[in-house]
């Protein structure tokens, strides 16, 4: 299991929701099948008569050379087939699918270092015969050639709602068992099991005459709404730049778009609207629909427009003004086990202010990279930071390991930030003193005293800055990559980087900022089914509100961002019912909000702990926050813009609320545990017999341990609220 441990996160980025379920009453099972003659993408035929006389069974996968979830399994189906070997059992892969060339074949085949057999079934016939109706499905013939398996590898990795997810820990190798118990001469226990995948992508004959074509309407629908994602090299896990290419997924794109998986947009319709909505109009699908029931017709070459232009390598509307590397060569990133949080300063080598217009993260090797977070910070403050950030790391893994409460550690770091913060700020407002008070924090090495600039999570799309905002990145300062990646089972190098767009400061009228509000002090209960979550924000000065990006893990289930008025009316600015974890968007108002001084912002999150989860890796355990996926967050991102000439005095007044009401909340926790633990010591003292050595040791240990759930704002010694 924990070769692939790394994969979880990973798997649903390039899913796109391509589910649906191969489960059906006419089971192939029992069925006994006719000998075929497939040749594999060398060209060396293959005959299943001859396997059959050669093997005690055969096991036999339909896959496809694009289907996310085949390219996942590819690793264990070599596994598979070298241990199936040692048993005389052979292993075949059949691709059927009318969009896979053998030259495709024979690239997935050496990618994914596959010594088996991978057989092209041309027409799908020999799929027409085993009742294949998606990829990877297995099957198990016995020597006789009789199925006697039908259904999943097994039970770790599978589709589901949203992009996709997969089960955390692996409970069933289903086909294996089947392979055992066949070899011991006993009935299979799971004959059939339920299987979700991509469908395969038939020959069909289209309808003649069809008004629906992929030349006159459908290429132009794709272009302008997919075009961008489905292309070489981006995050679509195949390309729909072709007429072939789209038209074996035909029936897959009618599948993902009727259930609402595709394209991926989670906002609720009833609340809100939003610039990058990304949701097909009826008519739209109907278009879809009906060019898929004729059965995907070309249509006339000649009316298919020009092809959509695109910046090379990137999805920001032009060539980069800049580029800036994490590090100057790339970085190893192991095969198995956790990778803590890293941070690398780059210097972008800026010798005067840049106002930043768009931004782009971008992964060298997406298939590791969780995440990235670019900070920036003046250049003496850079070091200290990841400094502190370092040691807090690992403090935290340390107190982890021992058994100690994360939370104690957290605020601790909090307290000492605060009180360098005053003391930074005192020294800053003396007589003669040329310290500015925004670098108070940052001279001692706290996050704090950066800017987030841009990020990258799956799904995550270019920042782009309404007309009129930019981000400012001061002249000399440095960039921090906050990085987080996960293995995937090999080792794997990695050197992400940032582009930047840039735009004439004199036109910049607002600076924008990205800024949140958070809760770290929750313990979601094992088996919870609907666990909530609050965290609040209240504005200090009118703020104009651009958008929303909400943050949660794998058992993240719905957040809404609601807003209280000084008034004491309420609006909701979003709502999303259902998470998705693997596609994490940023919901950008259509116009601008400007929220009045003393309104409140509430930010609500539901998690699902429980069994029902799929994505679960442990629905028997409580979770607390923790940066590992398996862990959890609960964080309600936003941007907001500030006059560009005021900006600076109005974030730091902001940042001085902040810090007035976490004083408030503080001690409000303080005398409610004070008040705790003096009930919990009168009734201990009440007690007849105690030992009184036993007792005190006691009262000291509690008290600690609840003046420890105080917890500070931020992970590892604190991010920012204003960034």
């Amino acid at each position: 299991m924990q070769k692939f441990r790394g994969r979880l996160v990973c798997v649903a980025a390039v899913l796109l929701g391509l589910a649906g379920s191969a489960f059906s009453a006419q089971s192939s099972v029992g069925h006994k099948i006719e000998t075929f003659n497939l040749k594999d993408f060398r060209g060396k035929d293959h005959s299943l008569k001859e396997l059959l006389a050669q093997h005690k069974g055969v096991a036999v996968i339909f896959l496809g050379t694009e289907c996310p979830l085949a390219k996942l399994y590819a690793a264990r189906m070599e596994e598979l087939s070298q241990q199936f070997a040692k048993k005389g059992v052979v292993l075949i892969g059949i691709d059927s699918n009318r969009q896979d060339a053998v030259t495709e074949m024979d690239a997935f085949a050496r990618l994914n270092h596959l010594t088996f057999p991978i057989l092209k079934d041309v027409g799908n016939k020999v799929a027409d015969q085993f009742g294949a109706t998606r990829t990877p499905q297995a099957f198990l013939l016995d020597a006789d050639g009789t199925v006697r398996y039908e259904g999943r590898i097994d039970d770790q990795f599978t589709f589901g709602a949203g992009v996709g997810f997969s089960q955390p820990q692996l409970k069933r190798k289903d086909l294996a068992i089947a392979v055992d118990e066949v070899l011991a001469g006993k009935p299979v226990t799971m004959a059939t099991t339920e299987f979700k995948g991509c469908l395969i992508g038939r020959i069909r004959e289209p309808k003649k005459d069809a008004p629906v074509t992929y030349s006159n309407q459908v290429v132009r629908l794709l272009n302008e709404r997919c075009v961008s994602c489905h292309r070489p090299g981006e995050i679509g896990p195949f390309a729909m730049t072709k007429y072939q290419e789209v038209a074996g997924w035909g029936e897959m794109i009618a599948e993902v778009v009727r259930d609402q998986r595709m394209p991926p947009w989670h906002a609720n319709p009833a609340y809100g609207h939003f610039s990058n909505e990304n949701v097909l109009s009826k008519a739209e699908k109907e278009t879809l629909y009906a060019w898929v029931e004729a059965g995907c017709p070309e249509g006339n070459p000649a009316e298919l427009p020009p092809a959509p232009k695109f910046t090379e390598g990137w999805l920001l509307e032009r060539k980069p003004d800049s580029v800036v590397y994490m590090t100057k060569e790339p970085v190893d990133v192991k095969a198995e086990g956790v990778e803590p949080y890293r941070f690398y300063v780059a210097d972008p080598g800026f010798k005067e202010d840049k106002w930043v217009k768009s931004a782009q993260c971008l992964p060298s090797n997406p298939s590791v990279v969780h995440h990235i977070i670019v900070f920036i910070a003046a250049p003496d403050v850079a070091d200290k930071i990841i400094e502190n950030q370092k040691r807090q790391l690992e403090a935290l893994a340390q107190a982890k390991a021992s058994g100690k409460s994360p939370e104690q550690l957290r605020a601790q770091f909090r307290a000492e930030r605060m009180a360098r913060a005053k003391k930074s700020k005192a020294a800053a407002g003396k007589p003669g003193s040329k310290k500015p008070a925004q670098a108070d924090e940052g001279g001692q090495g706290d996050i704090s005293a950066s800017d987030l600039l841009c990020g990258f999570a799956p799904g995550t799309r270019p920042f782009l800055a309404p007309d009129g905002m930019a981000k400012l990145v001061p002249a000399g300062w440095k960039f921090i990559f906050q990085m987080h990646y996960t293995p995937n089972g090999t080792a794997q190098k990695d050197r992400s980087s940032i582009g930047l767009l840039f735009v004439d400061g004199n036109t910049v009228k607002d600076r924008l900022v990205t800024t949140n509000t958070a809760n770290f002090q929750f313990e979601i209960p094992a088996q919870a089914e609907d666990y909530q979550v609050e965290a609040q924000k209240k504005f200090a000065q009118d703020t104009l509100f651009i958008g929303m990006y909400p943050h949660m893990h794998m058992r993240g289930k719905a957040f809404r961002y609601e807003l209280t008025y000084p008034d004491g009316k309420k609006e909701v600015l979003l709502d999303v019912p259902h998470y998705d974890f693997n596609w994490q968007n940023w919901f950008k108002l259509e116009k601008p909000l400007l929220i009045p001084a003393g309104s409140n912002l509430l930010c609500t999150a539901h998690f699902d702990n429980s069994s029902n989860n799929l994505c679960n890796p442990d629905p028997s355990k409580p979770v607390r926050w923790g940066d590992q996926t398996w862990e959890e967050m609960m964080i309600g991102w936003y941007d907001v813009s500030f006059p560009k000439a005021e900006a600076q005095k109005l974030i730091d007044a902001q940042h001085e609320s902040d810090r007035q009401e976490l004083q408030k909340a503080i001690k409000q926790m303080q005398e409610k545990a004070a008040k705790e633990q003096a009930a919990k010591q009168s009734a201990e003292n009440s007690k007849p017999g105690k030992n009184r050595a036993r007792k005190g040791a006691l009262e000291k240990s509690e008290g600690t341990g609840r003046l420890s759930t105080l917890g500070s704002e931020f992970p590892a010694g604190g991010r920012p609220r204003f960034r």
